[in-house]
């Protein structure tokens, strides 16, 4: 194996994460009994006066649905729109991965229910401090101490209440700590390498929509028409999740943010609304664009020739606009993501050979997790 999970990570009481060979698998359960949710099936396991039982509540032999396959998009349009984006963020979750999902939603709804139990305790210990001032005040406390002793106790016992569910709250998160052989860290440092080079692009474009141009009507060189807006990227951590790897962020400006983790990508929205793809289903596709920037230029592209803003059939400049004037035509990079259950992301990168680098360190990553998985 190139990397190894602790067994099993106890995220909350009764809850755990066990990794293998096979996968990733959640127990949920309480003394004498416990329910296991794997690719392989649910299990319900009972210990109950010396006997143990385990049956099978559903089987991966049963039939499953088949995901959804989502073709490539077409090279051109019929209308600019943001018509480049993903499938909905409740379908496109590998199989492999519910477990963890799973796991994470629960530990968010354990969140939910401290801060509830959280501000109880706030409001517990303002009405005992404001008792004890009361005490004073109307002298009882002062004539019997036994009663200023017990309301000390109490603030004491609350504040420290306080202070452990801070904690928990705090620590509600699924705790994933990987641990790679030489070979693999290897690789994966230099894909961290790649893509720290890559957040230094001048500028990265997230592409929502594309369409078909008419160029002989428009009198344009450019074929096709994009809808792109800036986006950044960078190392991130999620709130959901904590990891001895940073995880490799882009936003997506029309969807769910993609979070790269060593061995699956998270497209998060919020903490109730995300998916998680595993590594393997991945693909992330390079190529060239020759775009035709009517915009500045970075300083980090590279103009590899140049047209006219009206220009005829032939490249010539058209000499019936007297206005007529040149346009650098530039070299960028195209990002895309893509997987068969609906991921669908297109990213342009100003900085074409950090693209190509990070492109060919994910693929070099990837293709070496398949050789020894």
């Amino acid at each position: 194996m190139a990397w190894s999970y602790r067994k099993r990570i106890k995220i909350i009481p009764g809850v755990h994460l066990n990794f293998s060979k096979r996968g990733i698998s959640t127990s949920i359960g309480v003394k004498g009994m416990s329910v296991n949710f794997s690719s392989l099936g649910t299990r319900l396991n009972t210990n109950f006066s010396g006997f143990s039982n385990s049956y099978s509540l559903s089987s991966s032999s049963s039939p499953r649905t088949p995901l959804q396959s989502y073709p490539d998009p077409q090279p051109f349009y019929t209308e600019l729109s943001d018509n480049i984006f993903s499938a909905d963020i409740h379908e496109i979750t590998s199989q492999n991965m519910t477990g963890i999902k799973e796991s994470i939603l629960m530990a968010q709804q354990q969140k939910v229910e401290l801060k509830m139990d959280l501000k109880k305790i706030k409001k517990a210990l303002i009405f005992t401090k404001t008792k004890k001032v009361a005490s004073y005040i109307f002298i009882y406390g002062l004539v019997n101490k036994n009663i200023v002793q017990q309301i000390n106790e109490d603030i004491k016992a609350q504040k420290e209440a306080l202070k452990e569910t801070k904690i928990v709250i705090d620590n509600s998160a699924v705790n994933i700590d990987i641990q790679f052989d030489d070979p693999s860290k290897r690789k994966y440092e230099q894909l961290q390498h790649s893509f720290k080079n890559l957040t230094t692009a001048h500028k990265i474009w997230d592409i929502t929509g594309a369409h078909f141009q008419d160029r002989v009507a428009a009198r344009s060189s450019a074929s096709t028409l994009v809808n792109r807006k800036d986006a950044r990227i960078g190392f991130k951590s999620l709130p959901i999740i904590t990891s001895n790897y940073e995880a490799l962020y882009f936003q997506n400006v029309n969807g769910a943010d993609l979070y790269f983790y060593p061995t699956f990508i998270l497209m998060y929205k919020n903490d109730h609304n995300f998916a998680i793809i595993g590594l393997d289903e991945l693909n992330v596709t390079f190529s060239s664009v020759s775009f035709t920037e009517t915009s500045s230029v970075p300083r980090d592209s590279k103009v590899i020739r140049k047209t006219w803003a009206k220009v005829n059939k032939n490249g010539t400049p058209d000499k019936r606009f007297k206005s007529n004037y040149q346009i650098p035509v530039v070299q960028y990079a195209r990002l895309r993501f893509s997987s068969s259950n609906g991921v669908n992301e297109e990213y342009q990168i100003s900085n074409f050979e950090f693209a190509q680098e990070f492109a060919n360190s994910f693929q070099e990553y990837k293709s070496l997790c398949k050789e020894i998985a």
